[in-house]
């Protein structure tokens, strides 16, 4: 039996559904995984993937996500280095860099990605009207990006 080597990268699932496509003889399911993962060092990536069962689905998101990595500067104070905002579709996530000692103040995949990025003072907050977490993720993701160094 193959042994899996362990990975530099921790793994989140930020959201897991159940998609279905009507054929012929009723419903075909599916799942649809949507995988954050990240160094704790300044580096993450996120990636959807689907597939049959959802380990397969899990499986093909941290592939996609592995091919998506992204790298942003942690400062002195394990926060980022300037306030800026990200989009993504409806969805946009405000970051405010944090003091020492303040934690990471933040809700839903922006928490989620943040911690895997190795961030511990930190504040978002999602302005868009949507609760989509995929969007959610990509808008945090897009806001890393646009991070000066």
């Amino acid at each position: 039996m193959k042994e899996r080597e362990k990975s530099e990268f921790d793994q989140k699932v930020l959201d897991l559904r159940r998609t279905a496509r009507v054929m012929a003889g009723g419903r075909r399911f599916s799942f649809r995984a949507t995988v954050a993962i990240g160094n704790r060092n300044g580096k993450v990536g996120m990636g959807t993937g689907k597939g049959q069962d959802v380990s397969a689905a899990i499986d093909k998101a941290v592939n996609q996500a592995k091919k998506n990595l992204i790298f942003f500067h942690i400062n002195k104070d394990k926060s980022v280095n300037q306030e800026v905002m990200g989009k993504s579709s409806a969805a946009k996530v405000l970051l405010k860099p944090a003091k020492e000692g303040h934690g990471l103040v933040s809700g839903g995949p922006p928490r989620l990605i943040a911690e895997l990025g190795g961030v511990k003072n930190l504040t978002t907050k999602i302005i868009g009207r949507t609760n989509n977490k995929l969007n959610n993720g990509k808008a945090f993701i897009e806001a890393l990006k646009k991070l000066r160094s």
